[in-house]
């Protein structure tokens, strides 16, 4: 059957929906903001991995099939296609991936009858070309063979026994990363022999015989100590690659020969007026076919990555991206001779082609072109050094690169290593990798990135598994501190991981979860509360709350006695303790942030999105999407708003309504790629939630700061005391990032401006001389202190004045001083007799004695001559003799050496000029009567 790419999408989505009952979900940003663990998107299970862990309990009762297509990107860790993409027709490093899921509902008999009924019945695919696979086992690790799966396919598929396969672990056990869940599989594989003869090109790796969906059943879930647990239900992940069966549907043996790519292709046909593409004919090694297909699968990863909140850098995602967009500049310079930029002009193109899928891409075309452009510029600035280098590299003899060549390959002119390996390999040579690796290791300090941090997250995730918590209450809304009496699970802290103890001692690190909690967690760029947990017996000082699903731990250490566990019925009396100070400067800064954020979408830019923020008790800092620097105006704008807002007091309301309904509210201000739940907590400033949900529609809510947020707030806006914006930065193409303090700081950031500035215009009235000696500690003093950002500005901008004048002043004297020592020369020139010249320059420096030397030289060419100039700390000495006088014995090289040893110095230089330096001053006339002497003794004056 031929069908379109979009048409294949809906009927996969209906065919669940509507047949099955599944719930259709979004696909989630292919940034997970909410994974740590995970560059990118990988999977369509990644959204629901906390279901799977059994730890968003909420959310697993209420889900319980679900069907979607998710964005998904391959390009580094576990998970990488990066290096398949463009040698082959069916890799990607961005892809669509179909998939229907069971969260504890149906399990292997569904899944698979399903998956067989929607591909030969709805879609009609020829049964005899479809192969199964199931897990073969690992007894190694205790996993049996799954021979449930291989009954299935016999007892319930009319497929042809012979065509169901066992393979191994690589094949057919799904992990998503190093932990998490993970469980058997079977993969249904399409044969596209034109004699059905494929069997033996199964999991082989060989396009003929193509995987096409990947029923996962998962059961286990692995530890950080790579031990595996069942998990408390069992689930179902299915995966179809979208572009694949788009293929495989419409007759194609290439998943770049579909409705998929052909618009990009044409878009790339146009930019570059190369020849169109021709995969089917010429064969996947075309370089311009690969050139092809390289360059419209990254254009596609890099619109999608960018418009979900990703950018270009150099560590992390930022890097990955880097990468790829390098490497398709590359293949356009060197395959399309596309020598100026141009990847950017086919971002249009995807969003033409995907939007309707994927709304998200309506109205990030531009932002997105931009990033892109940019990129392209620095690269361009030295991509054809870097191919000159390569191609040197390469014409030198032998087989390999070497790490030497690669490093600078990567240092110098951006080349990722990766990019360079393909370059080479494209001449059948190899890259010293080892050697490279070396280079990198001297040229960083740290370690290379890496996942970081504590490991106590996935080990504390493993517990709530087990079950036998109890969902802990945060009460810290309304109370920082509460009297507690119920059980109490208490772990020692080993090794980053929990092990369940009766009693922890004084020193001992451990982690405390109960009930009810005032204590809250890091979330929505919040930091954790601290504090402490008292009993009758100890004492805990807290210094993280984590929260692992419905449970909160309190992890710290025992400063006093000892802390004991209550649990079997068993009750402890405790009192758990916000420290109070620093939640209320958190308070104030988070409440500042929502009110930042309107300001600037009121002065800056109406569609400054937020990208990210960061609220302690220090400071906020906020990152917004925006494509410029703010300006000086636009900074005291967006202050004088926020200040304001302050002095006006204003309440600051919240409340917990149906996410549904609150989506409705005019001018309502949501985290791109943030996940909500149902009900959700409307933080708005000014106006009752009550008011807002009456008159969702209302325009003069657009006036308001209304926010989805569970953090922690002020009761008034007046609270907050004050707010200055102490810097405004650029933290990727695009994203600019605000840092901002409010209260006591802010006031001393302000009383700290206003002292300097005081202090640099009492400096207006000093004299030259006096500026300069003073300006340089004031510069440093005001580069070393907070300071509210227009003030450093305006400060910034005085000293680079008061700098002028005084170069201004110092250009004047110089030249009084020079004509001075100009003046001086030709008195001694005039009054020179005996052929052999020795003076001091009064106010002469090293520049101007030479200045001296030549005004003497000019009247007096026959002359030998020795200058000396002496200031505070030290002296000056400079020599020339002429040829004739060389010849009877005198050298310039040792007579200044002479000189300068009586006045404590050295030197010296060639016969003919040369020049020395002493470092007492004191010692310059009883230097130059040395001087004298040596010239006499040499001439035989």
């Amino acid at each position: 059957m031929s069908i379109s790419s979009n048409e294949v999408r809906r009927q996969f989505i209906d065919y669940f929906a509507q047949k099955h009952a599944h719930e259709f979900v979004p696909s989630s940003p292919v940034v997970p903001h909410e994974d740590p663990t995970l560059l990118f998107a990988n999977a369509g299970m990644n959204q629901f991995k906390d279901i799977f862990l059994g730890v968003d309990v909420e959310r697993g009762r209420r889900l319980r099939r679900a069907v979607n297509t998710q964005k998904c990107i391959r390009a580094g860790g576990k998970h990488n296609d990066l290096d398949d993409v463009g040698r082959d027709t069916y890799h990607h490093t961005f892809f669509e991936m179909l998939g229907n899921w069971s969260f504890g509902d149906y399990f292997k008999r569904e899944a698979v009858e399903w998956a067989w009924d929607l591909l030969t019945d709805v879609w009609g695919l020829e049964k005899s070309r479809m192969h199964a696979t199931v897990f073969e086992g690992a007894p190694g690790q205790g996993i049996e063979r799954d021979e449930e799966a291989a009954r299935l396919w016999r007892d319930h598929t009319d497929i042809d026994p012979s065509h169901i396969h066992y393979g191994e672990m690589a094949d057919n056990f799904w992990e998503m990363g190093e932990t998490g869940p993970c469980g058997p599989c079977s993969e249904i594989h399409y044969d596209q022999t034109p004699d059905r003869s494929g069997a033996g090109l199964v999991n082989a790796g060989d396009p003929r015989v193509i995987e096409i969906w990947n029923l996962v059943f998962i059961q286990y879930n692995r530890g950080v100590d790579g031990k595996l647990d069942a998990l408390p239900a069992r689930h179902v992940d299915t995966g179809m690659g979208f572009e694949r069966i788009c293929s495989i549907l419409g007759g194609k043996t290439s998943n770049y020969d579909t409705d998929v790519f052909g618009p990009l292709f044409t878009a790339i046909a146009d930019i570059t007026s190369a020849r169109p593409y021709d995969g089917s004919s010429k064969g996947g090694g075309d370089p311009i076919d690969v050139a092809y297909r390289v360059i419209a699968d990254h254009i596609r990863c890099l619109t999608f990555a960018l418009t979900d909140g990703a950018a270009p850098g150099n560590e992390g995602r930022g890097y990955v991206l880097r990468r790829i967009l390098r490497r398709a500049v590359r293949h356009g310079w060197q395959t399309f001779e596309m020598n100026e930029p141009f990847l950017w002009r086919l971002v249009p193109a995807v969003v033409d082609a995907m939007s309707g899928a994927f709304p998200e891409l309506t109205g990030a075309g531009d932002r997105v072109a931009e990033i892109v452009r940019d990129e392209e510029k620095a690269f361009d600035r030295t991509l054809g050094r870097g191919l000159a280098l390569f191609d040197e590299a390469a014409d030198r003899g032998g087989r390999r690169i070497s790490g030497e060549d690669a490093f600078r390959l990567h240092d110098t002119f951006g080349f990722p290593l990766d990019l360079t390996e393909v370059m080479a390999e494209e001449r059948g040579l190899e890259v010293d990798v080892d050697g490279f690796n070396a280079r990198m290791e001297q040229a960083r300090e740290i370690a290379r990135a890496g996942g970081g941090g504590s490991r106590i997250e996935p080990a504390l995730v493993e517990l709530v598994q087990k079950g036998g918590l109890e969902p802990t209450s945060f009460e810290g809304y309304v109370r920082t501190e509460i009297s507690y009496s119920g059980t109490c699970s208490l772990y020692r802290i080993e090794d980053d991981r929990p092990v369940a103890v009766d009693a922890a001692s004084d020193g001992e690190a451990v982690a405390i979860a109960v009930s009810r909690s005032p204590f809250y967690c890091e979330a929505g760029g919040q930091v954790a509360d601290t504090g402490a947990i008292v009993t009758d017996s100890g004492e805990v000082r807290v210094d993280r709350a984590i929260r692992v699903g419905d449970i909160v731990f309190h992890v710290g250490v025992v400063t006093s006695g000892t802390c004991r566990a209550a649990g079997d019925g068993a009750a402890i009396s405790l009192t758990l303790r916000v420290e109070e100070a620093r939640r209320r400067k958190i308070m104030a800064n988070h409440t500042a942030t929502h009110m930042l954020n309107r300001a600037l979408r009121r002065h800056v830019d109406a569609e400054a999105d937020q990208k990210g923020s960061l609220v302690d008790d220090e400071k906020t800092r906020f990152d917004f999407a925006h494509g410029s620097a703010m300006t000086a105006e636009e900074v005291e704008a967006v202050e004088r708003s926020v200040n304001h807002d302050v002095a006006a007091d204003m309440p600051v309301y919240f409340d917990e309504v149906p996410q549904e309904q609150a989506m409705k509210i005019n001018g309502l201000r949501a985290v791109f790629g943030e996940r909500y739940p149902p009900v959700v907590r409307v933080v708005c400033i000014g106006v009752p939630v009550a008011d807002l949900m009456a008159e969702p529609g209302n325009d003069a809510w657009r006036d308001y700061s209304i926010e989805f947020c569970g953090g922690t707030h002020l009761a008034k806006t007046g609270d907050a005391e004050g707010f200055v914006i102490e810097s405004e930065e650029a933290v990727a193409k695009g994203v600019r990032r605000v840092t901002a303090l409010t209260g006591r700081v802010a006031h001393q950031a302000e009383a700290e401006g206003q002292r300097l500035v005081g202090r640099l215009e009492a400096l207006r009235g000093a004299d030259p001389e006096q500026l300069e000696e003073a300006l340089a500690p004031f510069i440093r003093e005001t580069e070393s202190v907070t300071l509210p950002l227009r003030i450093r500005t305006a400060l910034r901008e005085s000293v680079q004045k008061l700098q002028a004048q005084v170069k201004g002043h110092r250009k004047k004297t110089s030249r009084v001083a020079a004509d001075q020592v100009v003046d001086q020369a030709r008195q001694i020139a005039d009054s020179a007799q005996d052929g052999v010249i020795v003076a001091s320059i009064d106010g002469a420096d090293a520049a101007t004695l030479r200045t001296a030397m030549d005004v003497i030289r000019k009247k007096r060419p026959d002359d030998a001559m020795l200058l000396a100039a002496a200031s505070d700390e030290k002296v000056a000495f400079l020599a020339a003799v002429p040829k004739g006088l060389i010849e009877k014995g005198l050298k310039a090289g040792d007579w200044v050496r002479e000189a300068a040893k009586m006045a404590g110095g050295g030197g010296g230089g060639r016969p003919d000029m040369a020049q020395a330096g002493g470092r007492d001053p004191s010692k310059t006339d009883a230097a130059l009567e040395a001087a004298r002497q040596f010239a006499a003794g040499k001439l035989g004056g």
